[in-house]
């Protein structure tokens, strides 16, 4: 099923757009549905040779709190070969802000969570609040991590930084995120979006041709990227089967720790 268009806003400024999350009653958790809104607003974007900038944020206070726990639940029940193939084509809903040719801005204001922080990462700029809550907390609910996080974190943060961020999956705030090299800069609450739309305008101001090009040559390493998605999918399928995520699963609806005990 197709999400509505008001799942994700657009809303174009001059040269700049802006994509927003709307699914603020549950603060923007990523579903197939949003991921397929937001795929959809990506294509019709691609070709607009009046935007030369893109702006991806979150309403309701919220960049996105990361992967809908229901459905992970579900995918508990899958086989190893239906999850894989579910989770790369769950990745590449969201991904797909890769394939947009002009560069991308996240303004990432409030949680950021997970795969959510991931789709952040993704864009070519991050600019996220000083006291934003940021979280690679995959194996904290006995998850292997996955939307390319295990290629976007040491890429932007370096391997130690990344190793320490997602094996222990705690949280950190938007000035750590910066000083990590996750994030470009941070602003005040509530100065997010206003910031990140002046970069993409500056930027939106550039000539586009050459934009473009500058934009495909720093790009990320497309079969890095690939190989990356490709392990992180089997390694979830495999976590799907475990009870440790039921266990993490349990423990994060019953808001206690989780007691693991490694099968």
């Amino acid at each position: 099923m197709s999400a509505p268009a008001a799942d994700v806003l657009l809303e174009v400024e001059g040269a700049v757009a802006t994509l927003t999350l709307n699914d603020t009653a549950r603060r923007n958790v990523m579903t197939p549905e949003l991921g397929d809104a937001l795929r959809a607003r990506v294509e019709a974007l691609r070709e607009r040779r009046d935007v030369r900038a893109v702006v991806l944020t979150g309403a309701g206070g919220a960049f996105s709190a990361g992967g809908d726990l229901k459905m992970l639940e579900r995918l508990r029940k899958a086989s190893f070969e239906e999850a894989r193939t579910f989770m790369l084509d769950f990745y590449a809903r969201y991904l797909s802000v890769l394939e947009l040719p002009m560069p991308t801005v996240a303004a990432v204001d409030g949680p950021a969570i997970g795969a959510g922080l991931c789709v952040a990462l993704a864009c070519d700029f991050c600019v996220v609040g000083e006291d934003a809550k940021l979280a690679l907390n995959f194996v904290q609910l006995g998850l292997h991590p996955g939307m390319g996080a295990t290629y976007f974190v040491p890429w932007r943060a370096g391997a130690q930084a990344a190793a320490e961020l997602l094996l222990t999956g705690r949280r950190f705030d938007g000035k750590e995120a910066v000083r990590l090299g996750l994030a470009l800069e941070a602003a005040p609450a509530g100065g997010v979006l206003a910031r990140a739309r002046a970069l993409a305008t500056q930027i939106a101001g550039n000539a586009p041709l050459a934009t473009h090009a500058l934009k495909q040559r720093l790009a990320p390493d497309r079969a890095a990227l690939r190989t990356a998605l490709e392990e992180e999918a089997r390694f979830q399928a495999e976590s799907y089967g475990s009870a440790d995520l039921g266990e993490g699963l349990a423990a994060a609806s019953e808001r206690r720790a989780p007691v693991f005990q490694g099968r």
